[in-house]
């Protein structure tokens, strides 16, 4: 499932990615640090929401008490949410 999330408090301004259950592949930032926005992606690749949480939950930018990777984090526990409601939605209509 693609999924995109707004972001809040960073310079770039959404995130997008696939969940297929709990592993997130194809993040894509808009906006941002050009650098960084290429290498979280690359280091975030098939791993699981629990570990991209685990790695990144918490890093603050700036004194904004969030950054491009902690919204990164934000996006994928909503994504695997909204996989999941999916997901029970689907089997009820079986």
């Amino acid at each position: 499932m693609r999924y995109t999330y707004k972001t809040e408090k960073t310079c770039s301004t959404e995130i997008s990615l696939d969940i297929n259950g709990d592993v997130v592949t194809g993040v894509s930032f808009v906006g941002g640090c050009h650098g960084n926005l290429q290498a979280v992606p690359r280091l975030v690749e098939g791993l699981t929401v629990s570990q991209i949480t685990e790695k990144l939950k918490g890093i603050n930018c700036r004194g904004r008490g969030t950054s491009c990777a902690d919204q990164l984090v934000c996006a994928v526990n909503a994504a695997y949410k909204a996989e999941k409601a999916s997901s029970a939605a689907s089997e009820e209509k079986v």
